[in-house]
């Protein structure tokens, strides 16, 4: 037919007199990534970089996570290029997710959490070089840099008072029953819509087709 894309096909069904509904089934794709130990140096993820940038709006992208977090770099990349795909992103939380990993679940379309399940969060760690006052500056420009990412990404999963703890050096950590409470109360609050697209959903449960 006109106007519809390869695969796609719609058909007239009619319900009653005065009333006709047309159906559109679309092409769906799944695919699905595990995020399992470290987070490395970006390189090592490019492949889901364009997954996640050429993926339709009817695909299903999930990530499985089972990580204690790494490279920070590599997970805010991995972020920015999932609140800027057109598919749907659905982030599984399957065993745990510390510091950076944990970034990275909240930053999902979907929240699917398992049973005996972790979540932890923690400020930056890091090494500084230069003269004193170029290390002066590195610390106030990552101290900003960080409080940022923290309000947009976990906001309103943590409070502001937990944010500020997490910045002044303290750990966070919660279950499975913790994490389903709190994004329960956080669908209740405005969601982030991703760029040019309605506010998308955060659920907690099983997945109907993850693998």
């Amino acid at each position: 037919m006109a106007g519809l894309a390869a695969n796609e096909q719609e058909q007239e069904v009619t319900t009653f007199q005065g009333l006709v509904r047309y159906e559109r089934q679309l092409p769906i794709r799944q695919i699905s990534y595990y995020l399992t130990g470290e987070i490395r140096e970006p390189q090592y993820y490019t492949e889901l970089f364009y997954t996640l940038r050429t993926a339709g709006e009817t695909d299903l992208v999930f990530l499985h996570l089972n990580s204690n977090g790494g490279d920070f770099d590599t997970g805010l990349q991995i972020i920015n290029n999932m609140l800027a795909s057109p598919a749907h992103v659905v982030t599984v939380l399957e065993a745990r997710a510390y510091s950076m990993a944990a970034f990275i679940f909240l930053a999902g379309d979907e929240l699917v959490v398992h049973d005996n399940c972790q979540l932890m969060f923690h400020i930056y760690s890091g090494s500084l070089v230069g003269k004193g006052n170029e290390q002066q500056a590195q610390v106030i420009a990552l101290s900003n840099w960080f409080e940022k990412v923290m309000n947009r990404i976990c906001l309103p999963f943590l409070s502001p008072a937990e944010i500020a703890k997490v910045l002044k050096g303290g750990d966070l950590w919660m279950d499975s029953d913790e994490i389903r409470r709190r994004l329960a109360r956080a669908q209740r609050a405005p969601t982030r819509a991703k760029p040019a697209r309605l506010p998308a959903s955060r659920l907690a449960g099983k997945p109907q087709e993850a693998e």
